[in-house]
């Protein structure tokens, strides 16, 4: 991630083995969890522990991807799925 980004985004997938898979696009990060709930912390997690302090993004963006986004998207308010402010 260059300096001055403030943005990041994750694809998320249904896992294979059930649970949800998140990949940052233009960084090497990635996480699983068994919830939306879960890869939410997990994804904050991973990005706190990828880049110091002065380099982390301001904003993370989980982007839903595949058949389950809609389900996904409706069940969550804008505000929790669209992006968050580390």
């Amino acid at each position: 991630m260059e300096a001055g980004m403030n943005e990041l985004i994750f694809l998320v997938e249904a896992a294979a083995e059930g649970g949800y898979v998140a990949r940052a696009l233009g960084a090497s990060i990635f996480t699983e969890a068994d919830s939306v709930e879960e890869l939410h912390a997990q994804v904050r997690d991973a990005v706190e522990c990828h880049f110091e302090p002065e380099r982390r993004p301001k904003i993370i963006r989980l982007l839903a991807s595949g058949r389950w986004r809609a389900s996904w998207e409706t069940s969550r308010t804008t505000s929790e799925y669209a992006g968050t402010t580390c």
